[in-house]
């Protein structure tokens, strides 16, 4: 369901990768993620999420503010049941992004790291409060350097030892390639690097969005709660999508815009690492 520092268990995620031209950030891609979490490490944990994303900072997070139910609503929004796409692997490549740097902030249960390099992290882990500090593997450090350059990481700390699900995480950025829409989704939760050539669980419900389709397209969303002037703008109006359930190939999901705007669900993959 995602990476995690330290032995942890999650279940019924749900993501959303959208595209849209903000009227202040101009094209950019919004990512959105929820799970369900049960920290098993008997400590400080963390989840860690890659975006193929140019730069970012704090303010590229979303306060989502009382309206907790904006992916829930997404995925209410598919019809029942929605058809599951093929699993698969496909190449993805990026360009090299800005001058690398790390910011740590607070935002809904988490103490975020957000570095543009993975080497800054070790450092950067200082600054997290001692009680949500979670231990590095190193192996899971040189995974991402190795894997993932030019990607930004948000390192979501938290210190809870009940199952909960947290606000969801809503973020934009400017892409790396802004013609394939990526949800990250590589799985391991035993605190080291995630196994590539492993079959993982899946228990997915994948949405995406753009501001770019016909009218009738997709499935109109109707959201429960009443979105606030800065989150408004980065939520769609209809989404696509599937559930995924079973054993796929480890990686994320991705699907180029072209099939968005089609409805072309055949087209979704699990990707693999870019390097």
């Amino acid at each position: 369901m995602c990476v995690s520092m330290a032995p942890a268990d999650f279940s019924a995620t749900t993501l959303y990768a959208g595209r849209l031209r903000h009227p202040e950030h101009g094209l950019v891609h919004v990512a959105g993620y929820q799970n369900v979490a049960l920290n098993l490490a008997g400590g400080p944990n963390a989840m860690v999420l890659h975006f193929p994303a140019r730069a970012m900072g704090p303010d590229n997070f979303v306060p989502v503010g009382d309206a907790e139910n904006v992916l829930a609503d997404m995925a209410l929004a598919l019809p029942p049941p929605a058809p599951a796409a093929p699993g698969g692997m496909a190449p993805m490549g990026g360009a090299a992004g800005a001058a690398p740097r790390v910011r740590v902030f607070d935002h809904d249960v988490y103490t975020v790291l957000l570095a543009e390099d993975a080497t800054l992290i070790p450092a950067a882990l200082e600054e997290v409060p001692r009680r949500r500090r979670p231990r590095l593997d190193h192996g899971l450090l040189r995974f991402y350097t190795d894997h993932y350059p030019d990607h930004v990481f948000a390192v979501c700390c938290f210190d809870t030892a009940e199952r909960r699900r947290a606000k969801p995480l809503l973020v934009w950025y400017v892409p790396l390639d802004p013609d394939v829409l990526t949800a990250p989704a590589l799985d391991g939760h035993t605190g080291g690097p995630p196994d590539l050539a492993d079959r993982v669980l899946t228990d997915h419900t994948v949405l995406f969005g753009t501001d770019e389709a016909a009218d009738g397209w997709g499935w109109p969303v109707r959201y429960r709660d009443t979105a606030g002037p800065g989150l408004a703008p980065f939520l769609p109006d209809a989404v696509v999508g599937a559930r995924f359930h079973g054993f796929m190939p480890n990686g994320d999901f991705a699907i180029p815009h072209a099939a968005v705007l089609a409805g072309d669900l055949r087209a979704v993959r699990r990707v693999g690492p870019p390097a």
